[in-house]
């Protein structure tokens, strides 16, 4: 009987090694395909991200050209309106320059509206 349980405890044993070994190959496993999907992602995400960039240059270069063109009209505008108002200020220059000196050097002297009279 002592041999037949020196058996049963030698093949417990037996079996508890193996599933030792069974865990930790499923432990390696595991920790390989974690390896293998974050590498996986990372370059997945990096394939995106170049798509991206490329799509972004191609809409860029695309839209390059009507840039300047804008650029070009909205600095052209800006001559136009600089110029009309140089040419206005050279009209009104002489006028405004007259009032003021109208309105500081002409003085007429009169009493103040609200100076009563004294003695009326």
């Amino acid at each position: 009987m002592a041999t037949q349980q020196s058996q049963s405890i030698q093949t417990l044993l037996e079996a508890e090694k193996e599933a030792a070994k069974v865990v930790q190959q499923a432990r390696q496993y595991r920790v390989q395909r974690l390896k293998e999907a974050r590498t996986q992602a990372s370059k997945e995400i990096n394939e995106y991200r170049q798509s991206k960039e490329q799509e972004f240059k191609a809409f860029e270069a695309s839209h390059a050209g009507s840039i300047q063109t804008v650029q070009a009209a909205i600095d052209k505008e800006t001559e136009v309106k600089r110029a009309e108002i140089t040419k206005q200020y050279q009209q009104n220059k002489d006028k405004v320059v007259k009032k003021l000196l109208d309105r500081v050097v002409l003085v007429e002297p009169e009493l103040h509206r609200n100076l009563k009279k004294v003695g009326a």
